[in-house]
């Protein structure tokens, strides 16, 4: 059920003024230790230089690194990394568009194909999915790594159930509760979100016990790094799953996985394969995740196909 509702979310936040992407990680000093739901990257003043650099994921390594697009810098003295990792991430950049790469006296050398922007991000929104708040988990103490951390610039809970006066009670203060039916799109605010402080130190929450609680104090500057790595994965990475390879395969409008057999959205990584009794082994189904995200979305597919469009009127999810 949080798959489809996931999706559903996604699908109707989409527009032409916001990027959206889901399954984001957002630990500072602990990498891995929250996962975001849903990631909403509203775009800044200089979207469209982003755009015209790359529609791929920028590795950081490579944005982090002493390069620019003027003189070329050698990549033993660009990189202070092991050999093999500073290749695969000269590899990467190189391949996305952002670093240009020759090779002289015997020594490759890097530039940067053009200058990368420091301000094309306006806000990011946290949306945490819990469909039925009558199996919470978890969700007390992942909003509140959220706001004491204050990566986002908002953080917002999507739920589909009845919202009650308890339930707000046991969601911290700056959360927005948004209540949304996956079959209609129909989302109401409960609850407005209150603006976090991204420029200012958070506090990362590492484990909580009944006694003691483990934190780790994060500086503005490594947030701002984390949030650059946050909103480049966005951008190249977006929200919709892969279809299955299978006869009963196909995917909705707005390109969410789809079987004709079960008739119903499904995950492909959970549902379908081998261990499906009615999996029947075919081509995937004719999928253009490009165009559909670059109909829907500030993405941009083909930079050099006339430029990105300019952004305007930015909705914030009204």
């Amino acid at each position: 059920m949080e798959f489809r509702f996931e999706l559903a979310l996604c699908a109707a936040l989409e527009s032409p003024d916001r990027v959206v992407a889901r399954q984001l990680g957002a630990g500072v000093t602990t990498p891995g230790a929250r996962i975001v739901d849903v990631c909403v990257v509203t775009p800044g003043p200089e979207f469209d230089a982003r755009a015209e650099l790359t529609p791929d994921r920028i590795p950081a390594a490579a944005l982090e690194a002493p390069v620019g697009p003027g003189e070329a810098v050698p990549v033993a003295e660009a990189f202070d990394l092991p050999s093999e990792h500073a290749t695969a991430v000269v590899d990467a950049a190189v391949a996305a568009g952002y670093l240009e790469r020759e090779r002289r006296q015997g020594r490759q050398v890097v530039r940067a194909s053009a200058r990368y922007p420091d301000d094309w991000v306006d806000s990011l929104t946290a949306v945490e999915n819990k469909p039925d708040l009558g199996t919470p988990g978890d969700l007390a103490a992942q909003l509140r790594y959220d706001v004491a951390l204050g990566l986002f610039d908002e953080v917002v809970l999507a739920t589909a159930s009845y919202v009650t006066r308890a339930h707000l009670n046991r969601i911290p203060d700056p959360v927005g509760v948004w209540r949304f039916d996956p079959e209609t799109d129909e989302r109401v605010v409960v609850r407005e979100p209150a603006p976090l402080a991204p420029d200012a130190p958070g506090v990362e929450i590492r484990e909580e016990r009944s006694l003691r609680t483990d934190v780790a104090l994060v500086s503005p500057e490594a947030k701002a790094r984390k949030r650059r790595r946050i909103a480049e994965r966005a951008y190249g990475k977006g929200w919709r799953p892969e279809p299955s390879a299978c006869a009963h395969a196909t995917t909705t409008a707005d390109g969410r996985p789809y079987c004709d057999r079960f008739d119903r959205v499904v995950d492909p990584g959970r549902e379908c394969g081998a261990e499906c009794p009615d999996h029947d082994p075919a081509d995937p189904p004719a999928f253009d995740h490009d165009r559909l995200r670059d109909d829907r979305t500030a993405w941009v597919a083909d930079p050099d196909d006339g430029g990105p469009r300019r952004q305007s009127g930015l909705s914030r999810f009204r």
